[in-house]
This record gives structure tokens, C-alpha cells and sequence, in this order.
């Protein structure tokens, strides 16, 4: 592979701070040894577990299913996303609390949608997460949202709103509508574009 994006800076103690919040199950990784192509490298590789937000009843925790592969960067910014945007539109739209998110395409070595050619992918960086689902609650209360397949207006306007959220929280965001390729997800990612200023939301 070639065109390695660059990847924004990374304060050395991103880590030491980061698994330090008290619920965060954040340590260090390393990628497979199948992805160890100069252009996918990830400065600061961490394996996400959990990420800590303030829920109703005090500190609760975000389980990650499966735990991706990310760079410290990327997890830095989806804790912030996660407890200051995500947990509040679920006490908002459903009164329940934000319990886990099941993702996908954490970090992945190649280009940009699969394609046999052309830009690398955030993915190849650890720069980006798929977002499948947002599981709401627990036993009786338990609700979970599909991204590709939300029930009824509640979840669909739950859905609009997390999306802007995220275009306010990341450099890009992609989901059902974009095209073909996030029909089913919710692309987010911290790649810069042009410049610090320049997003990308559809």
C-alpha cells in the first residue's frame, strides 16, 4: 500500500490518562501481524473494552462488542462523544441509559470501502469505528437500536440526532443514505481532511 494519510498528534500520555478514568478498560495493543503494512500503521495502538460516561445513577460504563482495535486518538474522542452526547440522547428520547455499542472495523488494513485501488482507509490508521447498534438499559428496560433497521419515529429521530452528534464530534460521518457501502452502520472517524475546520457529514 501507499499514500499514508497522516494521522493527527498524539500526546504521549494519551494512554496513562485515558486508562486511568476510573471504568475505562483500555490497554495497550499491537496489530495482527497481518496488518503490519507500513501504511497501516497506528500511532498508539489501544484495544477498547469499556469507555466511562455519567449515567443516571453516577459513573456507569460503555461495553464495546467486540472490543475494536483503535488508535488512543480515536478512543480519546469517542469517550468524550459518548458521555457528552450519546448518553444524554438516551436519557432524552428514551429515559434509559447507554449501555454498550456493537461495532465493527475497528482497525483493518486496506483501502477506503474495500475498492482494489485508491486512498488508504481511516481504518488502516485505527482512525475510525463502524457503529452497528446503540444497546439502551438492562433485563426489563432493555432496548437496542439498529443503526440499518430502526423501529418506529422514537428510534429514527434518536438515530438523526446521534448522527449529528457525531458530524459535531468527528472529521467524518457516514451512515445509512451515504452510499452503498454504510447502508448498514455508522461510519465515524478522525482523519483531518483538508484542514482542521473541513468535515464531512452524510
Amino acid at each position: 500500500m501507499s499514500s499514508v494519510p497522516a494521522a493527527p498528534p498524539v500526546q504521549a500520555s494519551c494512554l496513562p490518562a485515558l486508562a486511568a478514568i476510573p471504568g475505562n478498560r483500555v490497554t495497550a495493543a499491537s496489530p495482527a501481524p497481518q496488518d503490519s503494512d507500513p501504511a497501516c500503521r497506528i500511532d498508539e495502538p489501544v484495544r477498547v473494552e469499556a469507555l466511562a460516561i455519567r449515567g443516571q445513577g453516577g459513573p456507569a460504563t460503555i461495553a464495546f462488542e467486540p472490543p475494536p482495535l483503535l488508535s488512543c486518538a480515536m478512543a480519546s474522542t469517542l469517550a468524550g462523544w459518548l458521555d457528552r452526547s450519546v448518553q444524554p440522547l438516551a436519557r432524552g428520547h428514551f429515559e434509559r441509559d447507554l449501555v454498550a455499542l456493537r461495532v465493527g472495523g475497528g482497525h483493518e488494513c486496506r483501502r477506503r470501502n474495500r475498492a482494489s485501488a485508491g486512498p488508504v482507509s481511516e481504518h488502516a490508521t485505527g482512525q475510525a469505528l463502524d457503529i452497528f447498534a446503540f444497546k439502551l438499559g438492562s433485563g426489563s428496560e432493555a432496548l437496542q437500536v439498529a443503526v440499518e433497521k430502526p423501529q418506529g419515529l422514537a428510534q429514527n429521530r434518536f438515530l438523526e440526532a446521534i448522527r449529528q452528534s457525531a458530524c459535531g464530534a468527528f472529521m467524518t460521518t457516514l451512515g445509512p443514505g451515504s452510499d452503498a457501502a454504510h447502508a448498514n452502520h455508522l461510519h465515524v472517524d478522525i482523519q483531518e481532511r483538508r484542514s482542521r475546520a473541513s468535515r464531512f457529514c452524510q
